[in-house]
């Protein structure tokens, strides 16, 4: 079961898996610190930057699911 789902702000995302910040990086999505980010979810950044959502989402649940968390 994937621990980073769709809906998830990013600001929630990046808070409780730290370890995803390379993978945002990556794509292109430095929100660090940025106050959409807080309310955005990881669907709506996706689309805002042009990002396969479903590729991104499988890139953060991997690297959460090698961290064991």
């Amino acid at each position: 079961m994937e621990k980073i789902t769709k809906d998830m702000t990013l600001g929630e995302i990046m808070e409780k898996y730290p370890e995803t910040v390379d993978i945002f990086m990556k794509h292109g999505l430095k929100c660090f610190g940025c106050f959409v980010a807080m309310m955005e979810t990881l669907e709506q950044g996706a689309k805002a930057h042009g990002i396969n959502l479903e590729e991104l989402l499988k890139e953060l649940n991997h690297v959460v699911k090698e961290k064991g968390e």
